[in-house]
């Protein structure tokens, strides 16, 4: 018997290309489904996994991301990409400010700390798709950063636990070279997830 695809839902946070998130999920075989950022926790589905897109400008560093915050209080492995990314650290005690340097269009990364999870079987040095004014400015404890750029710090950031893991970039582009990859890993983690639960 086939195993039942696995459940990972896409926040909408107002970003570009938030159904872009959602077609690569289902391109590979996850039951997804985007939702608004104000659905209450009790509405959601039974999730694997939830991403947190990204959003209008300056919104990660607002903190109001609807209903995000609750969401981060699950049991289940979350990505949160530029603003949710922003959003995360935040939630988690770092912060997020404007960046000194936008970052808009191609740029090159490297991985930090062996690239954490996210980034598993990629190369050490990757082109990646930004659209970004702000950054994360300050680390939160338990996390570790995985990528970086020359002029962003903090392009990846996973947590201790390796459920939470942050992307400054947007994977969800075909311009990210390796992105469609970073989402084979995500799913993978909320597989293991789910069959340790």
């Amino acid at each position: 018997m086939s195993e039942t695809p696995l459940v990972i839902d896409v926040v909408d946070n107002g970003g570009q290309w938030t159904h872009r998130e959602w077609r690569m999920l289902r391109y590979l075989g996850v039951d997804t489904q985007i939702i608004g950022n104000t659905t209450p926790v009790s509405d959601l589905r039974e999730l694997d996994g939830l991403i947190l897109s990204g959003g209008a400008a300056r919104v990660g560093l607002t903190g109001e991301l609807g209903n995000c915050g609750a969401y981060l209080a699950l049991d289940i492995p979350i990505l949160g990409i530029c603003a949710g990314h922003q959003f995360m650290a935040g939630h988690y005690g770092g912060a997020a400010a404007e960046a000194i340097t936008p970052e808009f269009g191609a740029a090159t990364i490297e991985l930090v700390n062996g690239g954490g999870k996210i980034f598993q079987e990629t190369p050490n040095e990757q082109v990646v798709w930004e659209s970004h004014n702000d950054e994360v400015s300050k680390l939160p404890d338990g996390f570790f950063i995985t990528a970086s750029s020359e002029s962003c710090e903090v392009q990846g950031m996973e947590n201790d636990q390796g459920d939470r893991f942050g992307l400054q970039f947007h994977p969800e582009v075909n311009d990210s070279e390796f992105g469609q990859h970073m989402f084979k890993n995500f799913i993978e983690i909320c597989r293991q997830s789910r069959q340790s639960s």
